[in-house]
């Protein structure tokens, strides 16, 4: 065979090869192009359920009853919650017996630290007692100095425990005791600045512990932009679906909140939900009717993926607590200046309230709530005096009124 055959089969192998590169090229070329066009395509991750329509929520829709996964199982759990709330009252109970007829004992200051942390098989409910969870835990969350909101409480906690030695003795200017409204039947225990400790701990709390942990922990940004395309591992609920499930939780222990309230009665619900009522009927547009509902909707929103919705609906519920945190403060410090001439267990009864919700004033963001603002109205009504509340004067409970009625647009 000749030099130049072999050169020319040579050089058609050559092309051939060529022609296959060129190809294999053009080819992983082609895939490379289909696979981006692909990926920008399918940026938008469909909702994990079949969605809700939002015409199906109802007033009194239960809140977990439309809620359930593929099987028709429930996907709300609420125990978390559920036994915050009753820890909570358990805490408020045991404060609360140190009050009414008769000889009382003190209080007892690492009792009260018990209920805080769930120590010593406190509750004497299995419910309670085994469970992982606890008061402090939840306290001040949302913040960086959590540790210090936390000892604030631990502190009233050594006060009230302090004005207890007093607590069969008779309340008097820098004198711990008992005052009893002119009905006879209400008593209340005072610590020597005149102050209800036993109100202070619990609004204190109310702020400190429930709505802080709703609002600023639960419905934060980050809690509402978790995870809702997976199932938490071991449940049948997503991230988010539970974030939302446990603020729902830690508001009421039933499926259909206030269900029972109206203008004049709590209908059995506490805390917040109680004030929310009180200080959200009728005379206020009915804010406490609007709690359920934006609830119910946000849940609806999560299981479609309708986030812009969910955030929404959490402005609102955050707003009207908010709004109901301030109306409490200033209330409650009318209450006060209604009753200090006529009838001062009232009145001190009434400032012990007021001073707790002034306290939880600082977590309500929304209307630039905070600490400097809350310790200055408490300055000014009790710490700047020599007897506390025992001094204070009803124009300068009017002048801490103003302040709040004017920050939170009341």
């Amino acid at each position: 065979m000749s030099a130049f055959h072999n050169l020319n089969k040579v050089a058609f192998s050559i092309a051939i090869v060529g022609l296959a590169i060129t190809s294999c090229k053009k080819k992983t070329e082609e895939v490379i192009k289909e696979v981006v066009v692909t990926e920008t395509v399918n940026t938008v991750i469909p909702a994990f359920r079949p969605k809700i329509d939002y015409s199906k929520l109802k007033a009194k829709t239960p809140y977990d009853s439309l809620f359930l996964d593929e099987k028709g199982v429930k996907t709300v759990d609420s125990v978390e919650g559920h036994i915050r709330i009753k820890m909570f009252k358990a805490l408020n109970t045991y404060i609360a017996s140190v009050t009414g007829k008769g000889v009382k004992s003190k209080l007892d200051e690492a009792k009260l630290k018990n209920y805080f942390y769930n120590w010593g098989g406190v509750f004497a409910n299995p419910e309670l007692d085994g469970a992982t969870v606890n008061l402090r835990g939840a306290t001040g969350a949302s913040r960086g100095d959590a540790p210090i909101i936390r000892a604030y409480i631990e502190k009233l906690f050594t006060q009230i425990s302090v004005a207890s030695d007093s607590v069969n003795s008779v309340a008097s200017s820098n004198k711990a005791g008992r005052i009893t409204a002119n009905n006879g039947t209400s008593i209340y225990l005072l610590d020597s600045n005149g102050v209800e400790s036993g109100q202070l701990i619990v609004k204190s709390l109310i702020g400190a512990l429930q709505f802080d942990y709703i609002a600023n922990v639960l419905m934060s940004d980050s809690k509402l932009n978790a995870d809702n395309h997976t199932l938490v591992s071991g449940k049948n609920y997503t991230e988010l679906e539970h974030n939302w499930d446990l603020a729902y939780s830690m508001l009421t222990l039933n499926q259909v909140y206030a269900i029972n309230a109206t203008d004049i009665n709590s209908g059995g619900e506490s805390f917040i939900g109680s004030y929310t009522r009180e200080y959200g009927n009728s005379a206020y547009g009915n804010d406490y009717l609007k709690i359920h509902p934006a609830f119910l909707r946000g849940r609806a929103a999560i299981v479609n993926n309708d986030i812009a919705e969910v955030k929404a609906q959490a402005t609102i519920i955050k707003g009207i607590f908010e709004k109901v945190i301030a109306r409490a403060s200033v209330g409650y410090l009318k209450k006060w200046k209604d009753n200090v001439s006529t009838d001062p267990g009232a009145a001190a009864h009434a400032m012990g309230e007021g001073l707790g919700f002034i306290y939880s004033l600082r977590f309500c963001k929304i209307n630039g709530g905070d600490d400097a603002f809350s310790d200055g109205i408490l300055y000014d009504l009790v710490y700047s005096k020599p007897n506390g509340v025992w001094d204070l004067s009803s124009i300068e409970a009017t002048t801490a009124s103003n302040k709040i009625i004017a920050k939170f647009g009341l």
